[in-house]
């Protein structure tokens, strides 16, 4: 079927894709870099931070976990964290570079997503969970950000993509 608003901007199987066709299949792509940079930023700044794997301290993990942790809707998972303040830090920062990297290249960019989206739920439950009202703690809403990624993962633009079309290629 052809439609008047057709452009050249991408073929699929020899047909022409439409302007909108085009534009819905990169519509995740400004979410990704966003998501991606966010995630790569907050790994390397917790690992660059001096003090942040402390048990106490300003700034340390373990004193942000206490703090929180007669407020959280889970206090049993930060009495775990505070097990281990440090091991915590560190999961929790290489965490989020593992996760901002691999949606920002696209490499097992569900799985990258759903890494995002289960940092994003702990930290919504423990350290954003007292934030009154609840639409001020910003956890809920990368929580409810990586839900479109986990679903679509990196359909453009990633090594997910260009290993897919090898293997239709190679059929």
């Amino acid at each position: 079927m052809t439609h008047g608003y057709r452009t050249d901007l991408g073929r699929v199987g020899g047909e022409r894709n439409s302007l909108r066709e085009d534009l819905a299949r990169h519509a995740l792509l400004p979410l990704r870099i966003f998501l991606g940079i966010t995630f790569i930023y907050a790994g390397i700044d917790k690992l660059t931070q001096g003090g942040f794997f402390s048990a106490t301290g300003t700034g340390s993990v373990g004193e942000m976990m206490r703090s929180v942790r007669d407020s959280s809707a889970i206090p049993a998972l930060v009495d775990l964290a505070l097990k281990n303040p440090a091991g915590f830090g560190y999961a929790i920062a290489i965490g989020e570079l593992a996760v901002g990297l691999g949606t920002l290249f696209g490499v097992f960019a569900r799985l990258a997503a759903f890494g995002g989206a289960l940092i994003s739920l702990s930290l919504w439950l423990t350290v954003s969970w007292q934030s009154t009202p609840y639409y001020y703690g910003n956890d809920l809403a990368y929580l409810m950000a990586w839900l479109p990624l986990v679903l679509a993962g990196a359909p453009a633009f990633s090594l997910d993509a260009v290993l897919a079309g090898r293997r239709r290629r190679m059929r």
